[in-house]
């Protein structure tokens, strides 16, 4: 099999695993309860929903609540990626070729070209379009009336959402990391889908290493499979996951090798901090947006990392999980 082959079979396999239904997606109860009313006092005014967006981390259910949004009012969806719309005719021919009372999903919306985003403005709330022909005196204006729609944004990055766009979205919701146990019971429907043999503590163990996060915890489940299928006849025991995470340098909390790196070059360069972003990135040869965006938000969530004033300083938790020894220079701990 080619590796776009296998590329295709894993993409596949992602999108069995996504829930279908409202009752089949898991956790996120507050905000699942606010869509139901939203869409159902839409539906009783005969309208489509108001513009909806959606920020958290990656991984956290955006699509896949903004696919079940379509599902529940039973309408056309069409999913674009913020980056790829570049010029104003990107967003004219996907606009005007919508079907009327559709949903328009843009993921990664804060990465719109910001020359594009200012033709949105007109769309989200006249539903109309408005080109401008030509250049110089022999330009001229077009108005384009649009189909009723409603958009659904997704961000990881709200900082970065331009007020302007963001005023325009009727409803917005930002998801939070998983309870422990709600991320055991997507693992258990993902062992049912994927018809295979797992321990209850294997279940456990691969929930704890999730960082919170369906999308991690569905990754880890068909690492350790393979593992499994190669060296136990299937059945996902609680050797199992230790070997697949030795292998793939996860530890118990889901800490990757990147993640103690971080940890190790604060402890270890600058004392435990304060230190600033650039400096960490720097130090430890990463981006400081893949520090902010990816690694970062789970630190902080378990308490290894906080910020303050003078920038970011490693815990306690931190140095009695990486086991280092505290020193007197790290007052901050006494």
């Amino acid at each position: 099999m080619s590796r776009a082959d296998q590329k295709n079979k894993e993409d596949q396999l992602d999108l069995t695993l996504r829930p279908q239904k409202w009752d089949e997606y898991i956790g996120q109860e507050k905000i699942k309860e606010n869509l139901k009313i939203l869409i159902e006092a839409a539906r009783q005014r005969q309208e489509m929903p108001e513009h909806i967006l959606l920020y958290g981390n990656s991984g956290l259910g955006k699509t896949t609540l903004a696919y079940l949004i379509s599902k529940e009012i039973g309408v056309s969806f069409k999913i674009i990626s913020g980056p790829t719309l570049e010029r104003a005719g990107d967003i004219a021919a996907i606009l005007t070729n919508l079907q009327e009372n559709s949903i328009l999903f843009i993921d990664e919306c804060h990465r719109i070209n910001k020359f594009v985003e200012e033709y949105l403005y007109s769309a989200m709330e006249d539903f109309k379009l408005n080109l401008i022909l030509g250049k110089g005196p022999m330009a001229k204006t077009i108005e384009i009336k649009l189909p009723k729609f409603t958009l659904i944004g997704a961000t990881t990055r709200l900082s970065l959402l331009s007020a302007p766009l963001r005023s325009r979205f009727g409803a917005i919701f930002g998801l939070n990391f998983y309870q422990l146990s709600d991320i055991e019971k997507i693992l258990q429907r993902s062992v049912k889908i994927l018809n295979i043999e797992v321990e209850e503590e294997a279940i456990k163990k691969i929930a704890l290493a999730s960082r919170f996060t369906p999308r991690t915890a569905n990754h880890l489940l068909k690492r350790v499979r393979d593992f499994a299928q190669v060296k136990n006849q299937g059945v996902i025991t609680s050797e199992i996951v230790k070997e697949a995470f030795d292998a793939l340098e996860i530890d118990n909390l889901g800490l990757t090798f990147q993640d103690r790196k971080i940890l190790e070059t604060i402890i270890k360069k600058f004392r435990g901090g304060p230190v600033g972003l650039q400096a960490i990135a720097a130090a430890s040869a990463e981006e400081p947006e893949t520090i902010l965006e990816i690694y970062e938000p789970y630190l902080m969530r378990l308490g290894f990392i906080e910020r303050t004033p003078k920038g970011r300083i490693v815990t306690k938790l931190a140095y009695q999980h990486l086991k280092e020894k505290l020193t007197w220079e790290d007052s901050l701990f006494k």
